[in-house]
């Protein structure tokens, strides 16, 4: 398989297509395979967010304060960033075959590890590797690219996309029923015993490479990335754009707990009640399809603006919302809607953007995360000085230099 660039003229703003080598044919990336790869993203990203509603039994476990232990969430993050940059890149030279039956059995084995921790620093090391390994959902979005059919493109990638979504939702939200249930370490006992048998199927159905082999070299993969950023307008308009989306969104969204639970505040809701408001993400699940849907009908670009103006209008919901329920709840359902739409329009863009769809699928991923992640550390200073008012300033400003940054890439092209 081997990824070409179609002619594209100056004033277009059209992705250059993914296109199979053997001519008049093009291998079907639906039906079960799809499935089944949906489904192994779902369980596998569920494990990147398994720690964080399980903190307050780990943290009563060990005899630690719930900050004490609260690291451990961080952890996680840190553990998928560092397996994004090391493995991720490798789908376009490994076999991928073996790369995710590796992945997965080096994730059950170190949820194992996790659920048998004696203390926090074990157990930050377990979920540290455990995360690292999980970046077999990145490994599965640009094979799902390559195999879809043109005018099915988006659509297959947005049923992989609301897999994802759908497993950090069920890691949030079931995640600490079942943790409260039967305790935190049958919780990583679950998930590794699902992360081995759904990981090691999908390494069974996936299809035999047809590329050359070549040496996969991760330190190489990620030298490359840089100057793979430097030379796309189309992938750093792609990165911007998502990169302004996923940071309003990881503003708001990390920092709600904090005017739900406040005591002082309007709602004054426990921690169980206010975690019944993860169930929101739900409306990422069903916002992927039909947003793939859109995007093989009407292009990444027009999904784009729709995505930036569902988010647009969240903003001001959200910061009534510090008054008014209905606001909070109107705004989560349309800054769910806008983050998925964008995530499915922008990730179309980038796997066609160059002729390493993994190595750029990484690099947008790396860009989202860095959006998301500078928002997150900036918005809690911000409502720690100025109040929910102050996240919401913080949202805002992302949505606008997301939308002027891939504005401004856009016109250079």
């Amino acid at each position: 398989m081997t990824v070409t660039q179609s002619p594209k003229s100056p004033t277009t703003d059209t992705p250059p297509r993914i296109r199979p080598t053997a001519a008049g044919t093009r291998p079907s990336g639906g039906g079960p395979l799809l499935a089944v790869i949906a489904l192994c993203t779902a369980v596998t990203a569920a494990n990147i967010y398994l720690a964080a509603p399980l903190i307050g039994l780990i943290a009563r476990d060990f005899g630690a304060s719930p900050s004490g232990a609260g690291w451990i969430a961080s952890v996680a993050q840190l553990g998928y960033a560092v397996g994004l940059l090391f493995f991720a890149p490798l789908g376009d030279t490994a076999n991928r075959r073996r790369l995710v039956g590796v992945l997965s059995a080096v994730a059950g084995v170190a949820l194992i590890a996790a659920g048998l921790a004696p203390g926090l620093p074990a157990l930050a090391a377990a979920v540290l590797v455990a995360c690292a390994a999980t970046v077999v959902p990145q490994l599965l979005v640009p094979l799902v690219a390559e195999r879809a059919p043109a005018e099915r493109r988006a659509s297959h990638v947005a049923t992989v996309v609301a897999g994802l979504f759908t497993g950090i939702v069920a890691a949030r939200v079931l995640g600490g029923l079942a943790g409260q249930a039967f305790g935190w370490r049958a919780v990583f006992f679950g998930a590794a015993g699902l992360t081995v048998l759904v990981g090691l199927l999908t390494a069974v159905m996936l299809p035999a490479e047809t590329r050359p082999r070549t040496a996969a070299n991760p330190f190489k993969a990620i030298a490359g990335l840089p100057g793979l950023f430097a030379s796309s307008a189309e992938l750093r308009a792609a990165c911007l754009r998502q990169g302004g989306l996923f940071g309003a969104w990881s503003a708001l969204w990390t920092t709600l707990t904090l005017l739900l639970t406040d005591a002082d505040g309007p709602y004054g809701l426990s921690l169980g009640a206010a975690g019944l408001f993860g169930l929101f993400g739900l409306v990422s699940t069903v916002a992927g399809p039909v947003s793939g849907s859109l995007v093989d009908r009407f292009g990444a670009p027009r999904v784009v603006t729709f995505a930036y103006a569902l988010t647009a209008v969240s903003v001001p919901l959200f910061l009534l919302g510090g008054h008014a329920l209905w606001a909070l709840c109107a705004g989560a359902v349309l800054i769910h809607a806008g983050l998925m739409a964008g995530q499915v329009a922008n990730q179309t863009r980038a796997l066609g953007a160059t002729s390493t769809p993994a190595a750029a699928n990484t690099t947008y991923v790396v860009a989202a995360f860095i959006g998301g992640a500078t928002a997150s550390a900036l918005a809690g200073p911000a409502h720690d000085h100025w109040g929910w008012p102050g996240v919401c300033a913080i949202a805002a400003a992302w949505v606008v230099a997301g939308w002027v940054g891939g504005a401004l890439v856009a016109r250079k092209k």
